[in-house]
């Protein structure tokens, strides 16, 4: 080899030398670089995103369970259970770990179809749905429903498959032990408990509580791990309520209604029960009904060109969402106005030939030979139109119309039950003079059964009109038992828009009526001073408009006594069609049938039980006082003492101070794992108080206070129920 070759090959392995330097350089910076951008993504992960993937790390081992709350009661004024809830169980579906159930057990998806159609009673068909549903986008699901509302036994079929992805949990259902019994005004609840009709929407915020949640260590197949809950959050249960509603006059009104619809071949009868006294619903009910255990089985049987209408009419409370022209039974409103203002007297006659003419119309009495001459109360017992039409002329449209306003005919009474309806009635200004004769024997407006009701009492009770209600009170049982009011139901009252000697002087006339002329007592006994004014409408054809030939309402409503009237009913027979439409001998047997029931009942010692006023009490502040100091004062407030820990001074108390119970409830004092807060109390409700009243309770509560104006408590400005602070100051306004 020559020295140039040599000196080529020394400079070819030293370049190559420094070509390989320098690339274990250049790859030693990558892998630097490749390092350091590692470390500052794990840094930035475990820095700045490990709340996230925290979050999504317990994702994959933690599973939240919804805790459902429990429903609260209904129940009628003593406590009888109108509706409850059952634990029953559903069936909900993952359908990607059935997929990879299926895949990993190496089995046919027919064979988990068979499976859980045999066990849970479905057909295969239905099943297969449930495996493969579809939106209504048309794009497939993650997750379905298999079935709700089945028995332990059924769940444990399913659950004994041991398929992976078929998840059973309780799902409360609601369950109501007397079927039918109040159907309409209990109304019922959707699949999620959540209410849709009657008491269970109005008052769905109070009874549905809130729901809790927990959660929990799962392995691999979603299994929970034993001990391993990280966190639990207890349900809030619902609020049971209370109504007015008597569980025996409603039984009476029950069967009542369903002779009246047999005998009567009828469409629908109604019958409503009031105290008119204070607007309490005793009973209420509509036939046909249904059973909200099973709605959806009856609806076929109602009115409707679809499904749909059909099952909305077999919901519909016609008591208080059908209108109609109310016919004689709103004579009672036009002669209480014509006594009111003077314009009509006992004595005074009144000549009936058989019809008035207005231009070429003549609008006739029922009775359309005439009633001759009559005195008022006989043209009220003879439900002589003609009579009325003379009185309706005596006091004007507009001063008809402002008794109509007075009644409050054509605005809703606030009843505390959804659908209520209106009515229609005529301005002045659009009010005939064939209008006012028309309007004055209850022809041309229309109202609701509960609108005449309401008007009614008014009449029962000395002039007052007052909200009818429902609800009689909300409450809650206390971790010690004993029941807490958080409610009472305060109804609107319109005092004296008539006077209290008119609705004397008509009570009488009603007597009189309901007695057909004869002696005193001859309806029900003289014992049994019962009034009360039949009625007949005919109903408009909606087709041919103008009144129907053949569709008819008999109605009547009726007071006992007469002298204090404790009851008040509403009969209404719709489209009688058993030979008789006449309000008369339609709806007093009926009526009959029930104040006979009635009159047992009121003369019993279980009634008067019943009806005898619990006194409520305010629970006093006694935290920090003696135990024997409490025990004073407890007995002073009526109400009893249960006492846990043996302490000299009181720690804690159960419910809290605050709290509205009724005498003789237990308070506990100083009790053992006592979870509420010992610096809380309960903002008691003042309204409708006296000053003197109202003191007394803050000053026992040790809440401080300030009053603006005289008379009874109007308002306050802390909310009733409110759980407050210890110090927290209210401010009273009176009048």
């Amino acid at each position: 080899m020559s020295n140039r070759d040599k000196t080529t090959k020394r400079r070819n392995s030293k370049t190559k030398g420094i070509y390989s330097r320098e690339r274990a350089l250049y790859s030693s910076i990558i892998i630097c670089i490749i390092f350091l951008a590692l470390i500052g993504r794990l840094t930035y992960i475990m820095i700045y995103k490990n709340k996230e993937y925290k979050h999504m790390a317990q994702g994959q081992w933690n599973s939240q369970v919804t805790v459902e709350a429990d429903r609260g009661d209904i129940k009628d004024r003593s406590g009888s259970i109108l509706a409850t809830s059952i634990d029953v169980y559903r069936v909900d579906l993952d359908l990607k770990a059935i997929d990879t159930y299926i895949t990993d057990e190496e089995i046919a998806k027919d064979k988990v179809v068979e499976s859980l159609a045999t066990a849970s009673g479905l057909t295969i068909d239905e099943v297969n749905k449930k495996l493969n549903p579809i939106n209504e986008e048309g794009i497939e699901v993650k997750t379905s429903t298999l079935i709700t509302g089945i028995e332990k036994e059924v769940a444990d079929k399913i659950k004994a498959l041991d398929i992976y992805g078929v998840i059973i949990s309780i799902n409360p259902k609601r369950y109501y032990p007397n079927n039918n019994f109040l159907a309409h005004v209990l109304g019922g609840v959707n699949s999620d408990n959540v209410g849709l009709n009657g008491v269970e929407l109005e008052y769905n915020a109070q009874l549905k509580g809130l729901a809790g949640y927990k959660i929990a260590e799962v392995d691999g197949s979603l299994k929970e791990l034993p001990f391993q809950t990280i966190k639990y959050a207890s349900p809030v249960n619902g609020n049971d309520v209370t109504l007015t509603i008597d569980e025996n006059i409603q039984l009476m009104a029950e069967k009542a209604a369903e002779k009246g619809f047999e005998d009567n071949k009828a469409k629908e009868v109604s019958i409503i029960v009031m105290n008119p006294n204070n607007g309490e619903i005793l009973a209420m009910v509509n036939k046909p009904d249904f059973n909200p255990n099973n709605p959806y089985e009856e609806y076929e049987k109602f009115d409707g060109e679809n499904d749909f209408e059909k099952l909305q009419n077999m919901f519909r409370n016609s008591a208080i969402s059908n209108n109609f022209e109310p016919g004689s039974t709103f004579k009672n409103i036009t002669m209480a106005a014509a006594i009111e203002e003077g314009v009509a007297h006992e004595n005074d006659t009144f000549y009936c030939d058989g019809g008035v003419k207005f231009g070429s119309t003549t609008i006739k009495c029922w009775n359309t030979a005439g009633h001759g001459t009559q005195t008022l109360p006989q043209i009220l017992q003879n439900s002589c139109n003609v009579g009325f039409m003379e009185l309706g002329s005596r006091l004007g449209s507009a001063k008809l119309r402002e008794y109509i306003d007075k009644f409050e005919f054509g605005k809703l009474t606030k009843i505390d039950l959804p659908g209520e309806s209106e009515g229609i009635i005529k301005s002045v200004s659009d009010m005939s003079e064939m209008d006012l004769a028309t309007i004055s024997f209850g022809q041309t407006n229309t109202v609701s059964s509960i609108q005449l009701m309401r008007a009614f009492n008014a009449i029962a009770n000395g002039g007052t009109l007052i909200q009818p209600h429902m609800m009689k009170e909300i409450s809650h049982e206390a971790s010690n038992g004993t029941k807490v009011i958080d409610e009472q139901f305060n109804p609107i009252i319109e005092k004296s828009i008539i006077s209290e000697a008119t609705t004397a002087t008509l009570r009488d006339y009603l007597e009189r009526t309901i007695n057909q002329g004869q002696e005193i007592g001859a309806f029900m006994g003289k014992d049994r001073r019962v009034g009360g004014k039949t009625g007949t409408a005919q109903k408009v054809d909606p087709i041919l408009g103008g009144y129907s030939a053949d569709k008819y309402i008999a109605s009547v409503v009726a007071l006992y006594p007469v002298e204090n009237p404790q009851v008040t009913i509403f009969i209404k027979v719709e489209d009688p069609s058993a030979g008789n439409y006449y309000g008369g001998p339609v709806t007093t047997p009926i009526l009959k049938s029930l104040l006979s029931e009635i009159f047992t009942y009121m003369d019993s010692q279980v009634y008067t039980e019943r009806y005898s006023y619990k006194n409520k009490v305010v629970v006093p502040e006694l935290r920090g006082k003696s135990v024997n100091e409490a025990k004073k004062i407890l007995e002073n407030s009526k109400l009893n003492i249960d006492i846990g820990k043996d302490t000299s001074k009181v720690t804690n108390m159960e419910p809290y101070p605050g709290s509205l119970v009724e005498e003789n409830a237990v308070i506990s004092l100083n009790v053992d794992d006592y979870k509420n807060d010992i610096d809380k109390l309960i903002m008691p409700d003042l309204k409708g108080k006296t000053l003197e009243e109202a003191t007394n309770i803050l000053n026992s509560l040790e809440i401080t206070y300030k009053t603006n104006g005289s008379g009874v408590v109007e308002s306050q400005d802390v909310i009733a129920g409110k759980l407050i602070e210890k110090g927290t100051k209210v401010k009273l306004d009176l009048k």
